[in-house]
């Protein structure tokens, strides 16, 4: 078995990338990477524990070192908003009661006019509000809960 210890290494490798693949949260693909490393220590060397050790090593550094690096370069943060896009999400104020069909918010230090997400919902004034989306020069809002 001496002779085969890296295809045991590689067939690990190969088990935990499949594993990787349904998992896609890329710790079993750094694990893989040990296996892969484990391998490779095989490939020069009879030492069973010399291998277990690279391997442990190899994966330990890519789950704390290697992973993060790389969820963080996969899971970008939305693109950068601006204009009125960028007043989807805030917080402002009701002013005048906002309604189905009008009324009046500040937001961000403007006066906006505005209506209800929910066409069956009234928001009274001085009530805080979170913008859903803009409709033209109209925010679409419902009432905050602070």
């Amino acid at each position: 078995m001496k002779d085969y210890d890296w295809a045991f290494w590689l067939g690990l490798a190969v088990v935990l990338g499949i594993v990787e693949v349904a998992s896609l949260d890329l710790v079993f693909a750094m694990l893989a990477a040990g296996a892969l490393a484990g391998a490779v220590t095989a490939a020069f060397t009879d030492s069973v524990a010399l291998q277990a050790v690279v391997s442990m090593a190899v994966a330990i550094a890519m789950l704390f070192v290697v992973r993060p690096v790389a969820i963080r370069h996969l899971r970008t943060p939305l693109a950068i908003r601006t204009g009125v896009a960028a007043l989807v999400g805030e917080h402002g104020l009701v002013l005048e009661r906002v309604d189905a069909h009008n009324g009046r918010i500040k937001l961000k230090g403007e006066v906006w006019s505005a209506r209800t997400y929910d066409p069956s919902h009234v928001i009274e004034a001085g009530s805080p509000i979170e913008v859903v989306q803009i409709d033209g020069a109209t925010a679409i809002v419902y009432e905050a809960e602070i």
